[in-house]
């Protein structure tokens, strides 16, 4: 199955949830109920599932995977260069 990029996923979670807040205002923008379809629509698309609790638990579920992984990405990146300065700086003291 393809997986949509974190971005994308990110940039319909969060314009879901703008259209949530923007619906609960006492004067709707008339293409508000279709622009909010049409959102959930396609959270259910790009995470394969049926329904949109399930699109938005998907979504979150890789957003928080692919932050994880990037956390740890950078934690190794990290380990890896001070462990090479440390060991230039051994080496230029002997």
């Amino acid at each position: 199955m393809l997986l949509a990029h974190p971005a994308v996923l990110r940039e319909l979670v969060a314009r879901y949830e703008s259209l949530c807040t923007a619906s609960r205002e006492p004067a709707l923008a008339p293409d508000l109920k279709r622009r909010l379809d049409d959102v959930a629509y396609t959270l259910c698309v790009t995470t394969g599932t049926r329904h949109l609790d399930q699109a938005l638990a998907a979504a979150r579920a890789r957003l928080a995977a692919t932050a994880s992984a990037a956390t740890a990405t950078m934690a190794s990146a990290t380990a890896a260069a001070t462990a090479a300065v440390s060991t230039a700086a051994v080496s230029t003291a002997t």
